[in-house]
């Protein structure tokens, strides 16, 4: 059966960008794969704590030797890669904040990297690939090539290092200029944002069609 995982970060709640853009990728892909299954988890109502030196430690330690709260960081470290393995297909929302990405999404994937689990202890070869994971970027403003701030958004360039290290290559769709529609000094950004909008919406109902659908 095929399964997606649905993680927001947004902390925008209703008022948030990314949100209703992942909102609107589950439900293709729900029309897509009829009877699958969704997990959702949302990093903004219920973030992860920061990677911190008890999780450390429980990373290396066997299990029969944890403090109970080396087991219970364990436990969520082994939650939160179980998530990931049991998806065939995972979108991810990542909104930009001051040009990065969220802290709970640095903490999320700080818990991730855990070896025996995504990681091999040997090789260092990452044990997670092999599924679909697409990231749904949200950016207030204007970062492309030829804007005063390109390359401003660190969250976007890294992502796929961070994820690189369990196995992932993340593919991204981005709508930016979000903040034109209620910022006044932006609004004559407004129409890029719309077209920005427009386009991302347009790879998000492609992504789950099929190729003879398109053709």
């Amino acid at each position: 059966m095929a399964t997606l995982l649905h993680i927001d970060a947004s902390i925008q709640g209703d008022s948030s960008v990314s949100r209703r853009l992942t909102a609107r990728a589950a439900d293709a892909w729900r029309a897509a794969h009829p009877g699958g299954t969704v997990t959702y988890r949302d990093l903004g109502a219920d973030p992860v704590p920061h990677f911190d030196n008890t999780a450390n430690l429980s990373r290396g330690l066997p299990s029969d030797q944890h403090t109970p709260a080396q087991a219970r960081s364990w436990s969520l470290i082994k939650t939160l890669v179980g998530e990931i393995a049991a998806a065939d297909t995972v979108l991810f929302g990542l909104p930009i904040y001051n040009y990065g990405a969220p802290s709970t999404v640095k903490a999320w994937l700080d818990h991730l990297i855990a070896p025996g689990l995504a990681v091999d202890p040997e090789t260092r070869q990452g044990l997670l690939g092999g599924r679909d994971f697409i990231v749904v970027v949200s950016r207030g403003g204007g970062y492309g090539e030829g804007t005063p701030r390109h390359g401003w958004d660190h969250a976007s360039a890294w992502l796929p290092h961070g994820l690189s290290l369990v196995g992932i290559e993340p593919r991204f769709i981005t709508t930016e200029l979000t903040l034109a529609p209620v910022t006044p000094g932006m609004a004559e950004l407004v129409p890029l944002h719309e077209e920005s909008r427009r386009q991302a919406e347009a790879a998000i109902d492609e992504l789950w069609v099929p190729a003879v659908a398109r053709a």
